[in-house]
């Protein structure tokens, strides 16, 4: 007969028993964590820097499906997503927070496995967990996390930034998550039907990795300021980089004219759209939660920018009223719309 599995109450150990226990293996990597975990609030060094805060919130049923995200992908991915926008704001990320949200069916094993990521995530990137709360819920699993950041105010990038005849450009490849969600998407609802039958990935390790499994840009922070290049304007792709790249437009009073040659997508990315009947340069554009980073440049700087690995050119900022617009390989012109993400 097997022994079965360990399962320990959370309600046995409490808030701050569970506290303990969930950062306890924890590391401070930052000199300018002063303290940590376990007071009413943590301190952190100032100085002559500006302090960058950014919080995200994830909602099970809204940002996450537990039928197929691995709750150890899902605390990597939940600080990544709010250091990619630390990164976007050209600053360096240095410390985080994270709250959650548990119902009774989540067992502590359960939510360890998720810290486990977390951790992951916060020794890789090499930032502090510095504090959080928990909380009962009755909607499912709730997560929340914080991420603080640094940046010298000389260098420091908003989305309000750039101007017209600035350069765009974007990093890495752009639609590989969104087809990644429709393969998981799509082997759920086989799953549901037929309870028995085995997912097929594909072996797609590639583009479901990019839904499951994101890294934040911190690379090209870095290649940046080794170039001594401060972009005029940075957001990172979350909601699509149609949606993206028009919240910088906004924000800076600009219009933009898009190259689709020069929108980078990865050849497996490529392929699983044709497959599943899409057209490849629309899931680049609407996709989502590439966390690539998207920016502009003045063009004195664009001989420097050339040089760096995994940035590609993708268009020109234009005056405001000719609008936002995809110049196709076809050579055909349209406007650009936003059909990535929408939060509501």
């Amino acid at each position: 007969m097997e022994e079965k599995e360990k399962r320990t109450e959370i309600g046995e150990l409490g808030e701050f028993g569970l506290i303990d226990k969930l950062t306890a293996q924890f590391e401070s990597y930052q000199p300018g964590t002063v303290k940590g975990v376990g007071d009413d609030a943590a301190v952190i060094k100032g100085g002559g820097l500006y302090t960058v805060v950014s919080t995200d919130l994830l909602l099970e049923g809204i940002h996450f499906d537990l039928m197929y995200t691995p709750l150890k992908h899902l605390g990597y991915k939940a600080v990544v997503v709010n250091l990619s926008d630390i990164y976007a704001m050209n600053a360096t990320p240095g410390q985080v927070t994270v709250s959650i949200g548990l119902s009774s069916r989540f067992s502590l094993e359960a939510v360890e496995e998720l810290y486990a990521g977390i951790k992951a995530a916060c020794d890789y990137y090499k930032v502090d967990l510095v504090g959080g709360d928990t909380a009962s819920s009755q909607q499912g699993l709730v997560i929340s996390v914080t991420a603080v950041g640094q940046v010298a105010p000389a260098k420091i990038t908003y989305r309000s930034g750039a101007k017209v005849g600035d350069i765009i450009c974007v990093t890495g490849n752009l639609g590989a998550a969104y087809l990644g969600l429709q393969i998981l998407e799509r082997e759920k609802q086989v799953y549901l039907s037929e309870p028995d039958t085995q997912p097929d990935l594909e072996d797609q390790q590639y583009i479901i990795g990019r839904q499951l499994k994101p890294e934040a840009r911190n690379d090209m922070v870095k290649y940046l300021a080794k170039s001594k290049v401060v972009p005029t304007a940075m957001i990172d792709v979350s909601d699509g980089l149609a949606s993206d790249l028009m919240h910088i437009c906004k924000q800076s009073n600009v219009g933009a004219f898009v190259e689709e040659s020069g929108v980078p997508i990865h050849p497996e990315a490529q392929q699983m759209a044709l497959k599943f009947q899409l057209d490849p340069i629309t899931c680049a554009l609407s996709g989502g939660e590439d966390y690539e980073l998207l920016f502009t440049i003045d063009p004195k700087d664009l001989p420097e920018v050339r040089l760096l690995p995994d940035i590609y050119i993708m268009g020109e900022l234009t005056d405001r009223d000719q609008g936002i617009k995809l110049h196709t390989k076809g050579g055909n012109i349209h406007d650009i719309k936003a059909q990535g993400w929408r939060h509501f």
